[in-house]
Protein backbone atom coordinates (compact mmCIF):
# COMPACT_ATOMS: atom_id res chain seq x y z
CA UNK A 1 0.00 0.00 0.00
CA UNK A 2 1.85 3.44 -0.69
CA UNK A 3 1.43 6.00 1.62
CA UNK A 4 -1.46 8.24 0.17
CA UNK A 5 -3.39 5.15 0.08
CA UNK A 6 -3.28 4.62 3.71
CA UNK A 7 -4.63 8.95 3.34
CA UNK A 8 -7.06 7.80 1.32
CA UNK A 9 -8.79 5.12 3.63
CA UNK A 10 -9.46 6.93 6.24
CA UNK A 11 -10.94 9.96 4.63
CA UNK A 12 -12.79 7.42 2.58
CA UNK A 13 -14.26 5.65 6.02
CA UNK A 14 -14.59 8.58 7.66
CA UNK A 15 -16.86 10.82 4.71
CA UNK A 16 -17.90 8.13 2.76
CA UNK A 17 -16.97 7.64 -0.98
CA UNK A 18 -15.28 10.86 -2.55
CA UNK A 19 -15.21 12.99 -6.35
CA UNK A 20 -13.05 11.62 -8.80
CA UNK A 21 -12.32 15.58 -8.65
CA UNK A 22 -10.84 15.08 -5.09
CA UNK A 23 -9.52 12.06 -5.63
CA UNK A 24 -7.24 13.52 -8.48
CA UNK A 25 -6.20 16.40 -6.10
CA UNK A 26 -4.96 14.40 -3.15
CA UNK A 27 -3.09 11.78 -5.56
CA UNK A 28 -1.24 14.92 -7.32
CA UNK A 29 -1.26 17.38 -4.42
CA UNK A 30 -1.44 16.26 -1.12
CA UNK A 31 1.11 18.26 0.64
CA UNK A 32 3.16 15.11 1.95
CA UNK A 33 2.52 12.16 -0.36
CA UNK A 34 1.43 13.81 -3.39
CA UNK A 35 2.86 12.64 -7.12
CA UNK A 36 4.09 15.97 -7.90
CA UNK A 37 4.79 17.39 -4.25
CA UNK A 38 7.24 14.42 -4.25
CA UNK A 39 9.39 13.72 -6.78
CA UNK A 40 10.42 15.37 -10.22
CA UNK A 41 8.26 13.27 -12.84
CA UNK A 42 9.81 14.60 -16.22
CA UNK A 43 12.34 13.36 -18.72
CA UNK A 44 14.41 9.20 -18.96
CA UNK A 45 14.39 9.16 -14.90
CA UNK A 46 10.78 9.98 -14.37
CA UNK A 47 7.29 8.89 -15.80
CA UNK A 48 6.89 11.17 -18.76
CA UNK A 49 8.88 13.41 -21.69
CA UNK A 50 7.01 16.81 -22.56
CA UNK A 51 7.47 18.81 -26.05
CA UNK A 52 10.21 21.09 -24.11
CA UNK A 53 12.35 18.31 -22.94
CA UNK A 54 12.32 16.48 -26.64
CA UNK A 55 14.05 19.82 -28.03
CA UNK A 56 14.57 23.74 -28.02
CA UNK A 57 12.88 23.73 -31.43
CA UNK A 58 9.68 23.83 -29.49
CA UNK A 59 10.06 26.32 -26.80
CA UNK A 60 11.97 28.66 -29.33
CA UNK A 61 8.86 28.78 -31.75
CA UNK A 62 6.70 29.36 -28.92
CA UNK A 63 8.62 31.93 -27.48
CA UNK A 64 8.86 33.61 -30.97
CA UNK A 65 4.74 33.79 -31.18
CA UNK A 66 4.33 34.94 -27.56
CA UNK A 67 7.43 37.47 -28.44
CA UNK A 68 5.99 38.46 -31.36
CA UNK A 69 2.82 39.00 -29.51
CA UNK A 70 4.50 41.75 -27.30
CA UNK A 71 5.59 43.34 -29.85
CA UNK A 72 1.97 43.49 -31.84
CA UNK A 73 0.62 44.87 -28.38
CA UNK A 74 2.58 47.87 -28.26
CA UNK A 75 5.63 46.44 -26.38
CA UNK A 76 3.84 47.13 -22.72
CA UNK A 77 6.14 47.73 -19.85
CA UNK A 78 6.41 46.53 -17.42
CA UNK A 79 5.03 42.97 -18.54
CA UNK A 80 4.26 39.15 -16.58
CA UNK A 81 5.83 36.64 -18.57
CA UNK A 82 4.30 33.78 -16.98
CA UNK A 83 4.50 30.16 -16.93
CA UNK A 84 1.74 27.65 -15.53
CA UNK A 85 3.29 24.51 -14.89
CA UNK A 86 6.74 24.93 -15.66
CA UNK A 87 8.08 21.36 -15.45
CA UNK A 88 11.97 21.57 -14.90
CA UNK A 89 12.40 25.13 -16.21
CA UNK A 90 13.43 24.26 -19.41
CA UNK A 91 10.45 25.69 -21.63
CA UNK A 92 10.95 29.47 -19.89
CA UNK A 93 14.58 28.84 -20.68
CA UNK A 94 13.88 28.17 -24.34
CA UNK A 95 11.59 31.17 -24.24
CA UNK A 96 14.57 33.32 -22.36
CA UNK A 97 17.01 32.76 -24.92
CA UNK A 98 14.59 34.41 -27.77
CA UNK A 99 13.83 36.83 -25.72
CA UNK A 100 17.59 37.62 -25.13
CA UNK A 101 17.41 39.29 -29.19
CA UNK A 102 14.25 41.04 -28.73
CA UNK A 103 14.99 44.99 -28.01
CA UNK A 104 12.94 45.90 -25.02
CA UNK A 105 11.93 42.29 -23.22
CA UNK A 106 14.25 42.17 -20.68
CA UNK A 107 11.29 44.80 -18.99
CA UNK A 108 9.57 41.22 -18.76
CA UNK A 109 8.71 39.78 -14.50
CA UNK A 110 9.28 36.14 -14.65
CA UNK A 111 6.64 34.09 -13.20
CA UNK A 112 6.18 30.67 -12.58
CA UNK A 113 3.22 29.31 -11.51
CA UNK A 114 4.06 26.23 -9.24
CA UNK A 115 3.35 24.31 -6.30
CA UNK A 116 6.00 21.31 -6.37
CA UNK A 117 8.84 22.29 -3.87
CA UNK A 118 10.87 19.92 -5.86
CA UNK A 119 10.13 21.02 -9.22
CA UNK A 120 10.82 25.05 -7.63
CA UNK A 121 14.23 23.54 -6.63
CA UNK A 122 14.92 22.44 -10.67
CA UNK A 123 13.50 25.36 -11.80
CA UNK A 124 15.44 27.40 -9.79
CA UNK A 125 18.82 25.70 -11.06
CA UNK A 126 17.59 26.01 -14.43
CA UNK A 127 16.87 30.03 -14.29
CA UNK A 128 19.34 30.26 -11.82
CA UNK A 129 20.55 33.76 -14.30
CA UNK A 130 17.27 34.71 -14.45
CA UNK A 131 15.74 35.90 -11.15
CA UNK A 132 12.48 33.80 -11.43
CA UNK A 133 9.57 35.19 -9.08
CA UNK A 134 7.17 31.91 -7.88
CA UNK A 135 3.31 31.54 -7.32
CA UNK A 136 0.90 29.15 -6.31
CA UNK A 137 -1.90 30.32 -8.28
CA UNK A 138 -2.39 32.67 -10.99
CA UNK A 139 -3.64 35.56 -9.19
CA UNK A 140 -0.77 36.03 -7.06
CA UNK A 141 1.15 37.03 -10.12
CA UNK A 142 0.84 41.06 -10.07
CA UNK A 143 -1.71 42.85 -12.34
CA UNK A 144 0.53 43.52 -15.04
CA UNK A 145 -0.01 43.14 -18.86
CA UNK A 146 0.13 39.10 -19.48
CA UNK A 147 2.04 37.30 -21.62
CA UNK A 148 1.42 33.51 -20.81
CA UNK A 149 2.02 29.79 -21.54
CA UNK A 150 0.63 26.39 -20.39
CA UNK A 151 2.37 23.30 -21.83
CA UNK A 152 0.60 20.09 -20.01
CA UNK A 153 -0.63 22.14 -17.72
CA UNK A 154 -4.73 22.11 -17.66
CA UNK A 155 -4.42 17.94 -18.32
CA UNK A 156 -3.18 17.44 -14.51
CA UNK A 157 -6.55 20.01 -13.10
CA UNK A 158 -9.10 17.82 -11.27
CA UNK A 159 -11.95 16.60 -13.25
CA UNK A 160 -15.44 15.25 -12.73
CA UNK A 161 -17.01 12.13 -14.44
CA UNK A 162 -20.66 11.21 -14.77
CA UNK A 163 -22.51 8.84 -16.89
CA UNK A 164 -25.83 9.26 -18.38
CA UNK A 165 -28.39 7.23 -16.72
CA UNK A 166 -32.30 6.84 -18.15
CA UNK A 167 -33.14 9.89 -16.10
CA UNK A 168 -30.21 11.69 -15.05
CA UNK A 169 -26.68 11.58 -14.62
CA UNK A 170 -24.79 9.42 -12.15
CA UNK A 171 -21.55 10.86 -11.06
CA UNK A 172 -18.24 8.75 -10.95
CA UNK A 173 -17.08 8.50 -7.51
CA UNK A 174 -14.14 6.71 -5.46
CA UNK A 175 -14.82 4.15 -2.72
CA UNK A 176 -12.62 1.40 -0.93
CA UNK A 177 -12.57 -1.90 -1.24
CA UNK A 178 -9.00 -3.46 -0.25
CA UNK A 179 -8.01 -0.26 -2.51
CA UNK A 180 -9.20 3.09 -4.18
CA UNK A 181 -12.71 1.29 -6.22
CA UNK A 182 -14.35 3.36 -8.15
CA UNK A 183 -18.39 3.37 -8.11
CA UNK A 184 -21.49 5.35 -9.08
CA UNK A 185 -23.26 7.61 -7.08
CA UNK A 186 -27.09 8.05 -7.47
CA UNK A 187 -29.01 8.84 -10.76
CA UNK A 188 -29.74 12.72 -10.44
CA UNK A 189 -31.16 15.79 -12.41
CA UNK A 190 -27.85 17.63 -13.23
CA UNK A 191 -28.92 20.61 -15.64
CA UNK A 192 -26.44 22.38 -16.26
CA UNK A 193 -24.77 18.83 -17.57
CA UNK A 194 -27.69 19.16 -19.86
CA UNK A 195 -26.95 21.97 -21.10
CA UNK A 196 -23.44 21.57 -22.53
CA UNK A 197 -23.95 17.59 -23.64
CA UNK A 198 -27.64 17.14 -24.71
CA UNK A 199 -29.27 13.94 -23.51
CA UNK A 200 -26.48 11.66 -24.90
CA UNK A 201 -27.47 7.88 -25.14
CA UNK A 202 -27.36 6.11 -21.65
CA UNK A 203 -23.78 4.88 -20.65
CA UNK A 204 -22.40 8.22 -22.03
CA UNK A 205 -19.58 9.51 -19.48
CA UNK A 206 -18.96 13.18 -19.91
CA UNK A 207 -16.08 15.08 -17.92
CA UNK A 208 -15.76 18.90 -16.56
CA UNK A 209 -12.97 20.85 -15.33
CA UNK A 210 -14.41 23.75 -12.74
CA UNK A 211 -10.59 24.17 -11.84
CA UNK A 212 -9.53 24.62 -15.62
CA UNK A 213 -12.31 27.30 -16.50
CA UNK A 214 -11.95 29.11 -13.52
CA UNK A 215 -8.16 29.60 -14.37
CA UNK A 216 -8.99 30.24 -17.90
CA UNK A 217 -11.51 32.98 -16.50
CA UNK A 218 -8.81 34.98 -14.76
CA UNK A 219 -6.61 34.94 -17.59
CA UNK A 220 -9.42 36.23 -19.48
CA UNK A 221 -10.23 39.09 -17.32
CA UNK A 222 -6.28 40.09 -16.67
CA UNK A 223 -6.48 40.24 -20.90
CA UNK A 224 -9.34 42.25 -21.17
CA UNK A 225 -7.94 44.77 -18.66
CA UNK A 226 -4.59 44.74 -20.05
CA UNK A 227 -2.30 44.29 -23.39
CA UNK A 228 -1.61 39.89 -23.31
CA UNK A 229 -1.85 36.72 -25.02
CA UNK A 230 -1.63 33.37 -23.40
CA UNK A 231 -1.10 30.38 -25.75
CA UNK A 232 -2.27 26.72 -24.15
CA UNK A 233 -0.77 23.80 -25.47
CA UNK A 234 -2.24 20.18 -24.56
CA UNK A 235 -3.36 16.74 -25.40
CA UNK A 236 -7.28 16.56 -25.64
CA UNK A 237 -9.35 17.99 -28.49
CA UNK A 238 -12.21 20.97 -29.18
CA UNK A 239 -15.24 19.28 -27.14
CA UNK A 240 -16.00 15.63 -26.68
CA UNK A 241 -17.17 12.76 -24.57
CA UNK A 242 -15.89 9.34 -23.08
CA UNK A 243 -13.68 8.21 -20.53
CA UNK A 244 -10.20 9.90 -20.71
CA UNK A 245 -9.12 9.65 -16.89
CA UNK A 246 -5.74 7.44 -16.89
CA UNK A 247 -2.52 7.60 -15.53
CA UNK A 248 1.15 7.37 -16.65
CA UNK A 249 4.17 5.30 -14.79
CA UNK A 250 7.62 4.61 -15.90
CA UNK A 251 6.68 6.22 -19.66
CA UNK A 252 3.81 3.48 -20.02
CA UNK A 253 0.20 3.22 -19.44
CA UNK A 254 -0.75 2.56 -15.76
CA UNK A 255 -4.45 1.76 -13.50
CA UNK A 256 -4.70 5.00 -11.75
CA UNK A 257 -6.60 3.31 -8.80
CA UNK A 258 -3.19 1.86 -8.23
CA UNK A 259 -0.85 2.94 -5.57
CA UNK A 260 -2.14 6.66 -5.84
CA UNK A 261 0.19 9.03 -5.58
CA UNK A 262 2.71 6.99 -7.75
CA UNK A 263 1.72 7.69 -10.71
CA UNK A 264 0.88 10.64 -13.15
CA UNK A 265 -2.91 11.42 -13.38
CA UNK A 266 -4.27 13.39 -16.23
CA UNK A 267 -7.26 13.85 -18.64
CA UNK A 268 -8.19 14.54 -22.17
CA UNK A 269 -8.39 18.33 -22.12
CA UNK A 270 -11.95 19.92 -23.60
CA UNK A 271 -10.76 23.37 -24.89
CA UNK A 272 -13.93 24.74 -25.59
CA UNK A 273 -14.77 25.11 -22.20
CA UNK A 274 -11.94 26.59 -21.59
CA UNK A 275 -11.94 29.42 -24.45
CA UNK A 276 -15.56 30.18 -23.80
CA UNK A 277 -14.81 31.24 -19.59
CA UNK A 278 -12.08 33.21 -21.09
CA UNK A 279 -14.24 34.79 -24.00
CA UNK A 280 -17.29 35.57 -21.37
CA UNK A 281 -14.68 37.30 -19.07
CA UNK A 282 -13.50 39.91 -21.92
CA UNK A 283 -10.94 38.06 -23.82
CA UNK A 284 -10.55 36.52 -27.67
CA UNK A 285 -10.06 32.98 -28.52
CA UNK A 286 -8.38 31.50 -31.40
CA UNK A 287 -9.29 28.41 -33.55
CA UNK A 288 -7.73 25.28 -32.29
CA UNK A 289 -4.70 24.60 -34.21
CA UNK A 290 -2.82 20.87 -33.99
CA UNK A 291 0.89 21.52 -32.37
CA UNK A 292 2.18 19.87 -35.64
CA UNK A 293 0.41 23.02 -37.96
CA UNK A 294 1.34 25.26 -35.41
CA UNK A 295 4.94 25.21 -35.33
CA UNK A 296 4.88 24.72 -38.59
CA UNK A 297 3.48 27.95 -39.45
CA UNK A 298 6.00 29.16 -37.19
CA UNK A 299 8.80 28.26 -38.96
CA UNK A 300 10.33 25.20 -37.38
CA UNK A 301 11.43 23.22 -40.02
CA UNK A 302 13.52 26.17 -41.15
CA UNK A 303 14.73 26.37 -37.86
CA UNK A 304 15.40 22.56 -37.14
CA UNK A 305 17.60 22.76 -40.85
CA UNK A 306 19.77 25.57 -39.15
CA UNK A 307 20.18 24.11 -36.19
CA UNK A 308 21.09 20.64 -38.07
CA UNK A 309 23.51 22.28 -40.26
CA UNK A 310 25.28 23.85 -37.20
CA UNK A 311 26.19 20.41 -35.60
CA UNK A 312 29.37 19.09 -36.66
CA UNK A 313 28.25 15.34 -35.02
CA UNK A 314 26.18 13.34 -38.10
CA UNK A 315 24.27 11.50 -34.90
CA UNK A 316 23.81 15.09 -33.27
CA UNK A 317 22.16 16.00 -36.87
CA UNK A 318 20.01 12.87 -36.52
CA UNK A 319 18.92 14.12 -33.48
CA UNK A 320 17.41 17.11 -34.77
CA UNK A 321 15.50 15.47 -37.59
CA UNK A 322 14.19 12.84 -34.84
CA UNK A 323 13.09 15.75 -32.51
CA UNK A 324 11.49 17.20 -35.50
CA UNK A 325 9.24 14.37 -36.47
CA UNK A 326 8.29 13.60 -33.17
CA UNK A 327 6.95 17.19 -32.49
CA UNK A 328 5.15 17.92 -35.69
CA UNK A 329 4.53 14.81 -37.02
CA UNK A 330 0.66 13.11 -37.06
CA UNK A 331 1.70 9.97 -35.99
CA UNK A 332 3.82 11.43 -33.16
CA UNK A 333 2.92 14.63 -31.00
CA UNK A 334 1.67 16.52 -34.11
CA UNK A 335 -1.89 16.14 -33.77
CA UNK A 336 -2.07 14.44 -30.08
CA UNK A 337 -1.63 17.80 -29.24
CA UNK A 338 -3.53 20.88 -29.70
CA UNK A 339 -3.02 25.01 -29.09
CA UNK A 340 -5.20 27.56 -28.57
CA UNK A 341 -4.64 31.06 -28.06
CA UNK A 342 -6.17 33.98 -25.84
CA UNK A 343 -5.49 37.32 -26.85
CA UNK A 344 -7.02 40.92 -25.31
CA UNK A 345 -10.13 41.93 -27.10
CA UNK A 346 -8.63 44.43 -29.49
CA UNK A 347 -5.04 43.14 -30.19
CA UNK A 348 -3.72 40.56 -33.13
CA UNK A 349 -3.86 36.82 -32.07
CA UNK A 350 0.19 35.51 -31.39
CA UNK A 351 1.75 34.00 -35.02
CA UNK A 352 0.38 31.01 -35.99
CA UNK A 353 -2.83 31.15 -34.80
CA UNK A 354 -6.19 32.02 -36.90
CA UNK A 355 -9.53 33.56 -35.15
CA UNK A 356 -12.30 31.72 -34.71
CA UNK A 357 -14.28 33.54 -37.44
CA UNK A 358 -11.78 32.69 -39.75
CA UNK A 359 -10.91 28.61 -38.83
Amino acid sequence: MSPLAAVLERQIALTGPISLAEYMMLCLSHPEHGYYISRNPLGAAGDFTTAPEVSQLFGEMIGASLLSAWQAQGQPTPFALVELGPGRGTLMADILRVAAQVRGAEAAEIWLVETSPALRRRQAETLASQQPHWANRLDEVPDLPLFLVANEFFDALPIRQYVRGARGWQERLVGWDSGPQPLLGPELAQPLLDQRFGTPPVGTVVETCAAGEAIAAEIGGRLAAHPGAAILIDYGAWAGTGDTFQAVRDHAVADPFAEPGLADLTAHVAFAPLAGAAVAAGAQASALVAQGVLLERLGITARAQRLANAQSDPAARQGVATAHRRLTHPEEMGTLFQALALASPDGPLPPGFESDDDA
